[in-house]
């Protein structure tokens, strides 16, 4: 097993790829490492000196800035490491970074057509509740229909939030926009529409959002206005398994396939192992003209410059520009710090800093360049790598992906997470020791990189992976029955 690895040729760091004890001495391009002390796995240690003040550097980029002179062997860490962001910035656009990706032959998975051309890879029920207050009826009814599910309707899943009413301003845009997402979600073979009737974003109000509809597909239910809101829901949905359990898998072209990137509980093996294989994934993808969308914008604070110059023109770069300073501002609105980042999971698996967070985090974009910019609720349109406004809150998050058309969630994690989302949820872990230790949660292991495996083998068999997913393979959370969802809530509850 290789024992750390040094990512770019301009690193004053390595990693160690398993725990180091002090004193060993490494061979690093030739020159002799001492380590100081115990480097654990994921964590960095020094290759040279550097002197208070002075940038770390790793994947190529300034990490941050020395807080104390540190000698060669060095464990690195928050105790000697200091973020060197600062807040609103301004950027110039410098195109031409983005690869040139050669384009690949048309491949094909077994997916579900919908009635307006649209491709699926599951064939569901979905309850949504409109509002927080009939969460309980939705949740009643999927557990009642249960029986429904046979054939080729594959689940009945209810998605209960707390939103809906006593909302203001943009929170309740961001709940109408995300809930009618949902409905027009092409996953969601049939869906049931289930309302209070005195709510803010009550049926009648939704409807504007949701647009035109197949009644066939897409039921209401008020529930003020029934006599028995769940005899008559548990009604609605059999009639709606009636007309999903028609659709059958068919052949469908890999090209339709919208595929959403995420990282959550991320370690130091995060952005060497996982996150360049998911990247490699996305490449591979969007050559045979498929779309994938990257999020969580406040961890792309640090290498967001990396983004914006791979953006197809510069329309799209003032938009990304708009996209991360907007946020920025968000931040300092609500009187909080923009760097308040990592989280102390990440910092516990060699996460030192934002900006070494970020880089590592936007390793799954791989090297396409970006085709469009998304707004939060926003659908997906252009073919391609897109980045979506979304917070790193990875329920937030991972809903936001699906509600701008993702038809499944890549989830690299160097921690562990069993949540799900309303598609399907690939979680892939970091390190191989995560994947023996909660195999009831994870789907891929990217840790065999540490193992002599390349990652171009591996990116193809995660490509390989999603085909298979798309055409029906479950995933673990799928097996376990989990379904979530959460909206963005910026302000004011009523």
């Amino acid at each position: 097993m290789q024992e750390f690895v040094k990512i770019s040729g301009d690193d004053k760091v390595a990693v160690a790829l398993k725990p180091l004890p002090a004193g060993s001495v490494l061979d690093v391009d030739g020159i002799k490492i001492r380590l100081q002390e115990e480097i654990p796995q994921g964590h960095k240690f020094a290759l040279c000196r550097i002197g208070e003040g002075e940038t770390v550097v790793k994947y190529g980029f300034p990490i941050g800035v020395a807080t104390e002179e540190i000698v060669p062997g060095t464990w690195i860490h928050t105790h000697n490491l200091r973020t060197g962001l600062g807040d609103i910035g301004s950027y110039r656009y410098h195109p031409g970074q983005a690869g040139e990706l050669q384009q690949k032959e048309a491949d094909f998975f077994q997916g579900y057509r919908r009635s307006d051309g649209r491709a699926a890879v599951r064939n569901e029920i979905w309850i949504i509740p409109t509002v927080g207050c009939v969460n309980n009826i939705a949740s009643a009814i999927e557990k009642r229909c249960q029986d429904c599910v046979q054939g080729t309707v594959e689940a009945i899943a209810a998605f209960p939030h707390p939103y809906g009413c006593s909302q203001m301003g943009e929170d309740q845009e961001n709940t109408r926009r995300i809930l009618a997402d949902l409905v027009n979600h092409p996953n969601a073979g049939g869906v049931l529409v289930l309302g209070l009737g005195c709510e803010n974003s009550n049926i009648d109000v939704l409807k504007g959002y949701i647009g035109t509809y197949d009644e066939n597909r897409v039921k209401f239910l008020a529930c003020q206005e029934s006599e028995d809101e769940l005899e008559d829901g548990v009604g609605l949905v059999r009639e709606l398994a009636a007309y999903v359990g028609q659709f059958q898998r068919e052949r469908i072209p890999a090209q339709e396939l919208i595929v959403g990137l995420k990282c959550g509980g991320s370690d130091g093996l995060s952005g060497i192992t996982a996150n360049p294989v998911v990247g490699k994934f996305s490449d591979l993808l969007v050559a045979r003209g498929g779309t994938t969308i990257l999020t969580e914008v406040p961890e792309m604070f640090g290498a967001e410059t990396l983004l914006m110059d791979r953006c197809a023109d510069e329309a799209l770069f003032d938009q990304a520009v708009s996209m991360i300073n907007e946020y920025k501002r968000f931040f300092q609105s609500h009187g909080l710090a923009i760097y308040e980042n990592p989280s102390p999971g990440n910092k516990k698996g060699g996460i030192s800093t934002l900006e070494d967070k970020s880089l590592g985090c936007i390793q799954k974009s791989g090297f396409a360049p970006i085709k469009g910019v998304l707004s939060y609720g926003e659908r997906v349109e252009k073919r391609g790598l897109n980045l979506l406004a979304a917070p790193g809150n990875d329920l937030v998050a991972s809903t936001a992906l699906a509600a701008a058309g993702a038809h499944m969630v890549l989830f690299t994690t160097g921690r562990g997470t069993p949540f799900a989302s309303p598609v399907p949820t690939v979680k892939i872990s970091s390190n191989t020791a995560l994947y023996e230790r909660k195999g009831n949660w994870i789907d891929f292991n990217c840790g065999s990189m540490t193992e002599g495996k390349r990652p171009e083998e591996l990116g193809e068999a995660l490509y390989r992976y999603v085909l298979e997913t798309a055409s029906g393979r479950k995933v673990k959370s799928e097996e376990a029955g989990f379904h979530d969802m959460a909206i963005f809530r910026q302000g004011v509850t009523l």
